[in-house]
């Protein structure tokens, strides 16, 4: 990558505070602003930029995530990073696009752990093999999934919510972003080893979902807390439970699913950044440089938390642990069918 750059520095360049707040508000500003080309901001003979993949649509937490690292990776490395929508197949397009790019540093995929791993483990013919394919550059951040209820539902916690749904006559139907997905799976799981008459629904992407949410046409659903945070400060649904093995510090008063009595849901979800197969070592050391540096920034930790994310930074090999844990995990979840409550936090033999 250093070739493509403009006047790379040998280590990253150093990020003031000013430099840094002036990149956030460019980050938040939208696509067109962080589309401007190359010569809006350099020499015109300055290359192509590096591309950054992002395989769901603009607007939501992947992308909200993508277009502040873009701005403050371009700072430390001296390019211009430009974010590049693929959106379809919970992630699949994205992924394609970055097995098919030359390994060069010039291509880069944000993504989190549907993509990366679930996805593989239960589409037949997902058409890349991330462990194969791809090499795993740097982790960047933590969130953790969570049931919600429309505000005007009667449940104003869980055990509220429990009394509720045994009182229905019939499974209650649980809005899932998309089908295959890690919310999907919980309630599966909700319903097959804890018993609760719960039904999921998938819907296309989060954003419809949660419309009819906050409309109370659903009932309940599941999301990545960073989809569910502002509306729940804005009082349109309330969070009841969180994934996680300890409750989160942008809501305190919400508790996990395993204090709630229902184990197996201690695996919490992360973003990492993922390049083509046989990048160079220099290459990556380059880019788990800029990550780091970038993640140290107070700005870009507060700009997390406000989005109910945690700064988790992990080098190469801290993120393939990460992600031979969270697999394992899920696993034993997606594929156990029939356990009991006891099993479910012990996993099962035949996973």
């Amino acid at each position: 990558m250093s070739h493509r750059c403009h006047h790379p520095p040998a280590k990253a360049a150093p990020l003031t505070r000013r430099r840094s707040l002036a990149a956030l508000g460019l980050a938040l500003a939208g696509p067109a602003m962080l589309r401007q080309p190359a010569w809006a901001h350099g020499p015109i003979d300055q290359p192509a930029p590096v591309r950054l993949l992002v395989g769901f649509p603009s607007g939501g937490g992947t992308d909200l995530l993508a277009r502040l690292l873009a701005v403050h990776l371009g700072m430390a490395l001296q390019c211009q990073v430009l974010v590049e929508n693929q959106p379809g197949s919970g992630g699949q397009r994205a992924a394609l696009a970055l097995k098919a790019a030359p390994a060069d540093g010039q291509t880069l995929l944000l993504s989190h752990t549907h993509t990366i791993n679930i996805l593989p483990m239960t589409m037949p013919e997902p058409g890349f093999d991330p462990q194969q394919d791809f090499t795993p550059v740097a982790g960047l951040a933590g969130f953790v999934e969570a049931l919600a209820v429309s505000v005007s539902h009667p449940a104003r916690n869980w055990a509220e919510y429990l009394e509720w749904l045994r009182a229905q006559p019939q499974q209650l139907a649980v809005g899932v972003p998309a089908t295959g997905s890690i919310p999907e799976f919980l309630v599966q799981c909700l319903q097959r080893n804890h018993g609760l008459p719960l039904q999921a629904v998938p819907f296309r992407g989060s954003a419809p979902m949660l419309a009819e949410l906050v409309h109370g046409r659903i009932q309940s659903a599941v999301a990545a807390m960073h989809e569910l945070m502002e509306l729940h400060r804005a009082q349109r649904i309330r969070v009841l439970a969180v994934l996680g093995a300890q409750r989160q510090a942008v809501l305190p008063e919400v508790p996990t699913f395993a204090e709630l009595g229902l184990p197996g849901f201690e695996q919490a979800s992360f973003y990492g950044l993922y390049a083509p197969h046989d990048l160079p070592t220099a290459t990556v050391a380059q880019w788990e440089q800029a990550v780091q540096q970038v993640l140290a920034l107070p700005e870009v930790a507060q700009q997390l938390r406000d989005w109910g994310m945690s700064v988790q930074y992990m080098n190469r090999s801290q993120l393939q642990a990460r992600e031979a844990g969270h697999r394992k995990a899920w696993k034993r979840l997606i594929f156990c069918e029939g356990q009991k409550e006891a099993d479910s936090s012990a996993g099962c033999s035949r996973c």
